[in-house]
């Protein structure tokens, strides 16, 4: 009761939400996959960067590009869900500073000296955003298979090849099918994890 969140929306994003390891055929459209970024570009990111981008790789020749990439059972995993999402870090994302934190433009030049920092915070925040972006498919009714079972020096290859993004996470995305769910596993209770001085 100490939260505001509605409790259906509380299960929909976190409680009840579990990876999901199949898919039914339905189609999930361009309209979700674009309501995704929309709702969870306003997430926070340092100094409001936001170095996530997202590849969505459609069945057929690009997919087939895709799947050898993933490693096990998150290959035909991958080839059979409606819709998969790239998630990757751009190391050019200073580039948008200008933009999109107007009252610090210097840190374009600061980050552009620093390449080892730069990849640094690009992959965090990144990583943040990756975080958001699958309560955003949750949002949209739909459920993730987020993956980092794959050979992401081979996909970057493959699909980002001028060597700007990095990728963190293969994510599938549909309505769950038959099986989807593995058992919920065991969390760490409260005391095991907060503390307070």
């Amino acid at each position: 009761m100490s939260l505001v969140l509605d409790p259906t929306a509380q299960d929909l994003l976190l409680r009840e939400a579990r990876t999901a390891n199949t898919f039914t055929d339905e189609p999930v459209s361009d309209d979700q996959l674009r309501a995704i970024y929309e709702l969870t570009k306003f997430a926070p990111t340092s100094a409001n960067t936001q170095p996530l981008r997202v590849l969505y790789v459609h069945k057929g020749e690009a997919r087939d590009r895709l799947v050898p990439h993933m490693l096990g059972a998150n290959g035909p995993k991958t080839a059979a869900a409606p819709a998969v999402a790239v998630l990757a870090a751009d190391l050019g994302f200073h580039e948008h500073i200008p933009t999109v934190f107007p009252i610090r433009p210097e840190m374009k030049d600061s980050f552009e000296a620093n390449p080892e920092g730069r990849e640094a915070h690009a992959k965090f925040n990144a990583t943040l955003q990756a975080g958001y972006f699958l309560l955003g498919v949750r949002a949209a009714g739909l459920a993730a298979g987020p993956m980092t079972g794959f050979d992401a020096a081979g996909v970057d290859k493959e699909f980002f090849p001028d060597g700007r993004l990095k990728s963190l996470v293969v994510v599938n995305i549909g309505y769950p099918g038959d099986g989807a769910w593995f058992d919920r596993l065991p969390r760490l209770e409260y005391d095991q994890v907060v503390s307070h001085i």
